[in-house]
């Protein structure tokens, strides 16, 4: 199926973005930056919560690999959540999902900040946190393709990968949330007051922020494509997994491996980065700092990059955007290896996961409108849950062998985007 799919008339080309339509792309795009801080800020605390959640006579190393083990487990959650949430955002709206993902976030993420620690009930506290992370990857499943899926809808073809990339800004202004907010616990508290409890108010706040999201969201209006399929009574009579299997292949197998490509800027350049440094002899507090640039900076090129991406080609962009993140990444990794780390390298690193713009506007280019959302849904959630559930707990264990393994993968990470980018390219001139 060619990049430009078969869309309703809703989707025809505009001139530019109205006042309604900044408002819609500004209030989905704040309402996921706080539901993903609700994801995130696990991150930023697994040594802290390796420390609390298991025997105290485990070593350091496994403690780690069992946190980031529970971090992944919100990741191999997503794909039943996300087909559950977009199998009736399809049949019975966008909207709806997305109201109910934040609900489904800041619960478990309050939860998590009122947990009882391994001292207090053995092993029965690392079980109760596992489940709370299975809860909010179920949630984030529907949030992020949801979300993608629906400011797209609001605006015309031509803007989608500004539209994307604004949301795609908004989910970094989550992670950068959960950034600032853990180097200002780290700095507040000292190491016997975090442990005791100052690891609590990042969980604790976070659940008031999802109910703030879920507020934020109810001035939120349906999208006219859907509107416009409920009008002409041209929604799908038969499951849409179904038809996204059976009529779609090639666009699920594109989305899988653009996801990929977007787990591994985001979980290895953004998510595991201060961890990693803190390993290399980097201190919490400018490993933090660095991370915080680096998102800011992330945050500019998504929108830089979706301008462009409208203008020039997304194929185009995301191969120039692919080349940046492996040159970056080596450049400063290699760096902070040597013992020389600069927060502003770091940054120019960031500035690579502005790739996140254009990846979910190609992939869900490939769905028409009545399965849009379970094939954006079924492809992301499915290829996230491999590689962004598999990828920190592998990276942890292989770079006890292997300093170089964050390196080499996001090199060859970059190399499959490049590629994808030209065959994108193609496909457009072909099609």
């Amino acid at each position: 199926m060619p990049y430009a799919c078969t869309m309703t008339a809703s989707d025809a080309p505009a001139p530019g973005l109205s006042r309604q339509q900044l408002k819609t792309l500004a209030l989905a795009s704040l309402g996921g930056a706080l539901e993903f801080y609700d994801f995130v800020v696990f991150v930023f605390f697994a040594t802290t919560m390796g420390a609390l959640f298991f025997p105290a006579d485990m070593p350091q190393w496994l403690k780690l690999v069992q946190a980031f083990g529970i971090f992944a487990a919100g990741y191999l959650a997503r794909p039943l959540g996300g087909v559950l949430m977009a199998h009736f955002g399809d049949l019975s709206g966008r909207k709806r999902m997305f109201m109910l993902s934040i609900l489904l976030m800041a619960v478990p993420t309050l939860l998590m900040g009122l947990l009882p620690t391994y001292a207090q009930i053995g092993m029965a506290a690392p079980l109760l946190l596992l489940l709370l992370r299975i809860l909010q990857g179920a949630a984030i499943g529907g949030e992020a393709p949801g979300a993608w899926v629906f400011v797209s809808e609001h605006v015309s073809a031509r803007h989608r990968n500004l539209a994307c990339g604004s949301l795609s800004l908004g989910l970094l202004a989550g992670i950068l949330l959960g950034s600032l907010v853990a180097r200002a616990v780290n700095a507040a508290f000292d190491e016997a007051q975090l442990l005791a409890w100052g690891w609590r108010i990042p969980f604790v706040a976070g659940g008031v922020f999802g109910l703030l999201a879920m507020v934020l969201r109810r001035q939120l209006h349906e999208t006219p494509v859907f509107a416009e399929l409920q009008q002409r009574r041209a929604l799908l009579a038969e499951t849409p997994l179904k038809a996204v299997v059976r009529d779609h292949a090639g666009a699920v197998a594109l989305g899988m491996l653009l996801t990929w490509l977007l787990t591994a800027a985001v979980v290895v350049t953004i998510l595991m980065m201060p961890t990693f440094l803190q390993g290399m002899g980097v201190s919490r507090d400018a490993a933090l700092a660095g991370n915080a640039l680096a998102v800011l900076a992330a945050m500019a090129a998504n929108l830089l990059a979706g301008a462009l991406a409208d203008r020039y080609g997304a194929g185009r962009v995301l191969a120039l955007w692919s080349l940046l993140l492996g040159v970056a990444f080596w450049w400063f990794f290699r760096e902070a290896q040597a013992g020389t780390y600069s927060q502003w390298h770091y940054a120019v690193a960031g500035s690579a996961v502005g790739l996140t713009a254009m990846i979910p506007a190609i992939a869900l280019g490939g769905f028409p409108a009545p399965v849009r959302f379970s094939g954006l849904s079924f492809s992301y959630n499915l290829a996230y849950a491999i590689a962004g559930g598999l990828t920190p707990v592998l990276l942890s264990l292989a770079m006890k062998g292997n300093p170089d393994a964050p390196m080499q993968y996001i090199a060859g990470m970059a190399a499959l985007g490049v590629a994808l980018g030209v065959f994108v390219e193609w496909r457009g001139r072909g099609s």
